[in-house]
């Protein structure tokens, strides 16, 4: 990772420009007070950069850098290519962006643009190299975002289309290879030549559909490295260069994509008010909403971050206030907006960025609440947010940068999560299709073991083993050492050496868990013709052939002796894998006069570990009781904690223990120092034993000796 100051910069996305008169000041003065280390500027405003083809205006930015240096805050400069200005829409309207139906996306919004498209490309990189050669060398530039957010469309360009033509014959070199591996005999349709490949909008062939996902995320990590390779021509020694990522784009592969950045940059959103209550909000999340529901799905969000490049990462952007549009403005109650910023940073975030903060009074996002309100004077969110600028000011070193600790690892498979977009295994609410069927699968294990009070590293297929052996992965023995739990949920697309790496770590000593449909498909998304889970049989102890979706949930009971035991209200929801049994333990079964002849969790010893086999999707008490019974002492070291309570632990970057303690709730609630601390926040000693109390909405953080809890 690149240099980065020794304390969490904390700030917001600052739009002089947006101002509806002169307060650069005021802001700046009023972010000082603040305890403000860091603003985002410049990315949002090709049209004022550029106002005409050719015409440069690049002194206004001046007086907000020079400004924010002398009151000791940091700036990171962002290049504005994801918002096309009017001239240059008007002047080359062929860069707009096609549809599967090739119709051009409509002016007006953002990101309507076609990134390959050489006109684009060409006044892209003028832009780029005009902004970085004027302010690179700015004193209060300590780094640069390339784009925003890049990947939300799925291009269909007459181009885009010939280069991904171009990138399959490029792979699989004539085009009988590639009819015998997509299995393009059936329906007819077998390729004479590369000029009958048909376009990605009548398609139904889900080995096509893998491949064009995966050739658009392709598309956009060269994007993003293309504008990196420009802005490092310009940036000085110890500049950062990263983008800021929605990880729902359906374009983007993060793991990839960020092998060309020096840090990893994400844009969690949040639900806040009831939404974060614990132990269980009064709804669940709704169809169709985008941002993260509940305080494990906060954790879920940081932890996917990390997972990029496995190191600490930046939040270029979370909520300020309400999030959403004008008719769903629900601003946090007093401290969520601490417990949220603090959750981020016990799981790994060094940066917390807030969008943005003032809040508009004209544009799409006039009711995207900013850190000031509409008055543009301060209110409740700006105190809320002092005081924790003043709190990461006071923690100093010891919380910027921390490792976070992981009782569980989950596997996570961007080309399965594609696959399953299109072709999902689940059914949603209404019978029909459910699009998110992938995370449907993968994040009932996780807030299993969040609610169970387990901690998760979330893990990439490609980071554990690349198939294209463009990085050397890591080694099953040295998994087994790391991440003694390791769950693989959903991984359908995986090749024959994938799957035999998980095996291998089983072997070694790890405790592998199968969810359902992992080893089911190949590296192209062929069912495969082994027996499931394939080439994991033996390992498993377990095979099935059959498999069946639930309209309703099934109950389930504990096998006998079975060391899992399941809470009363444990049931099995939406899937159900027939495994038969044929060296296994089982573990827990459906109360079902059908599905009863199958077991729901089974497990067997491996070589030096075990592999258990999960064959539903968990609901919430069978996710909390399985979390337990992998990791039967959370290692936190915190005990017998309130429903509401979670602690997250790691270690900071001198070697000191973190320890922070959240109350989801209205309700006070006590837990119980496992160790000796020291509060990172007044300095007090918090002897073992000491209660630790916390009030509606709290969070505390401690430190403890770099041996203490090791």
């Amino acid at each position: 990772m690149t240099d980065l100051p020794a304390r969490v910069l904390f700030g917001a996305a600052y739009y002089h420009e947006y101002q509806p008169y002169e307060r650069l000041k005021t802001d700046l003065d009023l972010m000082a007070e603040a305890k403000f280390t860091v603003i985002r500027v410049g990315e949002s405003v090709w049209s004022t950069w550029e106002p005409e083809n050719g015409r440069f205006e690049l002194d206004w930015l001046q007086p907000v850098l020079d400004g924010a240096h002398e009151r000791g805050i940091s700036v990171v400069l962002g290049t504005p290519t994801y918002a096309v200005p009017p001239w240059l829409a008007r002047q080359y309207p062929e860069i707009a962006a096609e549809d599967a139906t090739g119709r051009r996306a409509a002016w007006g919004g953002r990101q309507e643009v076609d990134i390959t498209h050489p006109a684009f490309r060409f006044h892209a990189e003028r832009v780029i190299r005009a902004i970085t050669a004027r302010y690179a060398g700015h004193p209060a530039v300590i780094g640069f975002q390339v784009d925003n957010e890049p990947g939300p469309r799925l291009p269909h360009n007459h181009g885009v289309f010939q280069r991904f033509v171009d990138d399959l014959r490029q792979r699989y070199g004539d085009v009988e290879t590639l009819n015998r591996e997509w299995g393009l005999v059936y329906w007819s349709h077998r390729l004479s030549t590369w000029a009958d490949l048909w376009k990605p909008e009548g398609n139904a062939q889900p080995q096509y559909d893998l491949a064009w996902r995966a050739f658009q995320a392709r598309q956009t990590t060269e994007f993003i490295a293309w504008q990196a390779g420009i802005v490092r021509e310009y940036a000085r020694p110890g500049q950062f260069v990263t983008t800021c990522l929605a990880y729902w784009s359906p374009g983007l592969e993060d793991d990839e994509l960020t092998d060309s950045l020096d840090v990893t940059a994400g844009n969690p959103y949040y639900d806040m008010q009831d939404s974060l209550t614990m132990p269980e909000p009064p709804r669940e999340k709704l169809p169709g909403q985008w941002m993260d529901y509940g305080a494990w799905a906060l954790h879920h969000s940081a932890d996917r971050i990390y997972s990029s490049r496995q190191e600490p990462f930046l939040i270029t952007e979370t909520n300020a206030q309400a999030i959403g549009g004008p008719s769903d403005n629900r601003p946090a109650f007093d401290g969520q907006w601490r417990q949220a910023a603090w959750a981020l940073v016990a799981r790994g975030a060094r940066m917390i960025e807030y969008w943005h903060w003032h809040t508009l009074h004209f544009g799409t996002e006039t009711y995207w609440g900013g850190i000031l309100p509409h008055s543009g004077r301060p209110g409740r969110a700006y105190g809320e947010l002092a005081r924790l600028g003043a709190e990461f000011e006071r923690a100093g070193d010891l919380v910027a940068g921390i490792t976070p600790d992981a009782d569980i690892a989950m596997v996570y498979s961007a080309p399965s999560k594609w696959l399953m977009n299109k072709y999902p295994p689940l059914a949603g609410p209404d019978g029909g299709p459910d699009a998110g069927a992938y995370e449907g699968i993968f994040a009932p294990f996780y807030r299993g073991a969040f609610e169970a009070g387990r901690q998760v590293r979330i893990l990439h297929a490609r980071q554990l083993h690349d198939p294209r052996g463009e990085r050397p992965g890591l080694a099953p023995e040295s998994a087994a050492e790391l991440h003694p739990v390791l769950i693989a949920p959903a991984l359908y697309v995986a090749d024959d050496g994938m799957l035999d790496w998980l095996g291998a770590y089983a072997e070694a000593g790890g405790h592998l868990v199968l969810g359902p449909r992992t080893g089911y498909g190949d590296h192209e998304a062929r069912a495969r013709h082994e027996v499931t889970p394939a080439r994991l049989v033996r390992a498993a102890g377990v095979r099935y052939d059959e498999f069946s979706n639930l309209h309703a949930d099934l109950p389930l009971r504990t096998a006998p002796d079975s060391p899992l035991q399941l809470p009363a209200d444990a049931v099995a929801t939406r899937w159900v894998e027939g495994l038969a049994v044929e060296d296994a333990d089982v573990l827990a079964e459906y109360d079902h006069p059908h599905f009863g002849r199958w077991p729901a969790v089974t497990t067997r010893r491996h070589g030096a570990g075990r592999v258990t086999c999960v064959g539903t999707v968990p609901g919430r008490d069978l996710a909390r009781a399985l979390a337990g019974w992998l990791a039967p002492t959370p290692g936190s070291g915190w005990q017998d904690l309130p429903d509401s309570v979670t602690v997250a632990t790691g270690t900071a970057p001198d070697g000191r223990r973190v320890h922070v303690v959240h109350n989801w709730n209205w309700q006070p609630a006590t837990a119980q120092a496992p160790l000796d601390l020291t509060d990172a926040l007044d300095g007090s000693a918090v002897p073992a034993g000491t209660p630790v109390r916390l009030g509606a909405w709290d969070v505390r953080v401690f430190a403890a000796a770099p041996e203490a809890d090791a």
